[in-house]
């Protein structure tokens, strides 16, 4: 099949579009809370080598982090070589997605059409182009689910030991990874029918199964060298409810995130090709495959449902990739001729249109709107207000106070910033922030001095220290209204307590 030319051009221009429409104008967006909290962990552990363990002071697994480096010494901005990574592991889910289409189906037009709704989704678009553990996660759940399939058929050992290793790398990647090592033995179902007949093969397939565990539960451990590695567990406490606590009100966040994956889907994979992975369900009821690939995204989406505490789309990042490849069986059977599969991405793609030229305009689902737009976790301002600093710092030394002490500010401007010299950015550790602190005052004495806030939360407006230089207004809210980002000069006044 893959020495056919047109299979091949086909590939090409696949690849040529994934990497086109990923890479356009990636750093439109401004930076988001995490993403900053991420990139500035992975330049404090660029520079100093004993912190390289540093995302466990706060329960955050580091590989993602780790894999940041190296491509923080090529791009010389920071939040772009943050999202390059992300559309490299975008790359590894699409060529993950197409491969397991293929070993499923057997089928080129079902592994490409897959492959092709996952470059286009907003769902995949979005988030492979933002700096965050979700897409990596996703595109390693994809690869252990196709090494999975690859085990059950040729049983080998060293096809577990590669299973194995690519689970260990979820692990030290996100909490949730821990749902693929509870769902690999789901792939047993396609071979259901001989394991059934012969006892010994399901033997010899759970000693592979230790094999996998084995290498995976060594990986994880590997943190262990990390002082904070026990902080894993008591973060993750931050996210789930107890068991105790869902027997107490097991319907209260069931009944809320279940609607929430709903609009979620319908939305960011578009709700033709999301009642498409709906159809396959009814359609293919009796199709191991099918069952596999459903099992693999609703299994952990029930248990979350049941469970989170916090609850946004990139969670649910790796239960997409299945649903595509479903979605795309289900039209190939439907629709057989591939114009008709062309006006499926017509959705997707006026969305991503608006995600490239005016992202503010797109229909985002309330909560991520929220999130990388409107509130004081989206980023606005804050490159601009970099650039402003360095420029003043020609001349004399600048200091640069924030509200708060972690998450978009300081860490944004941290991140731009990183060995500017001349330059020093702290955070108060104030959120909402009643009066300007000595020590910034002070600062101004000698030092051009700054403060940067959001207007929700700065309560000192009317301080004579303070001179307002520029304001930097976010999306507009569902009810007219703007937060915005303050920029504010510190005034040095010693007749000004």
């Amino acid at each position: 099949m893959f020495k056919k030319p047109k299979v091949i051009i086909l590939l090409v221009l696949l690849v040529v579009f994934f990497f086109a429409f990923r890479l356009a104008k990636l750093t439109l967006i401004p930076v988001f809370c995490d993403e900053a909290i991420y990139i500035r962990w992975s330049q404090v552990m660029r520079a100093e080598q004993t912190l390289r363990f540093l995302p466990l002071s706060d329960g955050k697994q580091p590989l993602f982090m780790w894999l940041t480096i190296p491509f923080l010494k090529i791009f010389s901005d920071p939040l772009f070589a943050g999202r390059f990574l992300s559309v490299l592991t975008g790359f590894l889910s699409l060529v993950g997605i197409f491969l397991l289409a293929l070993r499923l189906f057997k089928s080129f037009k079902i592994a490409f059409f897959s492959a092709l709704f996952y470059t286009v989704v907003p769902y995949a678009f979005f988030f492979d182009r933002m700096a965050l553990v979700d897409g990596f996660l996703s595109a390693l759940g994809i690869w252990i689910l196709y090494f999975g399939i690859l085990l059950v058929e040729y049983q080998r050992l060293d096809l577990a030991m590669i299973t194995g290793m690519i689970l260990g790398a979820a692990l030290i990647t996100k909490s949730p990874a821990i749902f693929f090592a509870v769902l690999l033995p789901v792939c047993l179902i396609i071979r259901l029918n001989e394991f059934k007949k012969s006892p010994f093969q399901l033997v010899k397939m759970s000693s592979l199964f230790l094999v996998v565990y084995f290498f995976a539960f060594v990986i994880y451990n590997s943190l262990r060298l990390g002082a904070s590695f026990h902080m894993i567990a008591i973060r993750n406490r931050d996210y789930i409810f107890s068991l105790q606590e869902v027997l107490q009100h097991p319907w209260d966040p069931f009944q809320f995130h279940i609607r929430e994956i709903g609009e979620w889907f319908g939305s960011l994979l578009t709700w033709p090709i999301f009642l498409g992975a709906i159809g396959s369900i009814i359609l293919g009821a009796k199709n191991k495959r099918i069952l596999l690939l459903f099992f693999w995204c609703l299994i952990p989406l029930i248990i979350q449902s049941f469970f989170a505490k916090v609850f946004t789309a990139r969670y649910l990042l790796f239960a997409v990739p299945p649903l595509l490849i479903i979605s795309a069986w289900f039209w190939e059977k439907i629709l057989k001729k591939p114009l008709f599969f062309i006006l499926l991405l017509l959705w997707p793609i006026w969305f991503d249109y608006l995600l490239l030229t005016n992202p503010q305009k797109t229909s985002l689902p309330k909560r991520e709107r929220l999130g990388y737009f409107e509130e004081w976790t989206a980023g606005y301002g804050i490159k601009e207000i970099a650039d402003y600093a360095r420029e003043k710092a020609k001349g004399k030394n600048v200091v640069i106070a924030t509200e708060g002490f972690f998450g978009t500010l300081p860490d944004g401007l941290q991140i731009y910033l990183n060995h500017a010299p001349g330059i020093t950015v702290f955070g108060t550790g104030q959120i909402d922030v009643f009066q300007i602190t000595d020590s910034i005052k002070n600062a101004a004495q000698e030092n051009l001095a700054y403060f940067v806030v959001n207007e929700s939360r700065m309560k000192a407006k009317d301080d004579p220290n303070l001179k307002l230089i520029k304001e930097f207004p976010k999306a507009v809210r569902s009810d007219g209204t703007r937060e915005k980002l303050l920029f504010y000069e510190v005034l040095f006044n010693p007749n000004n307590d």
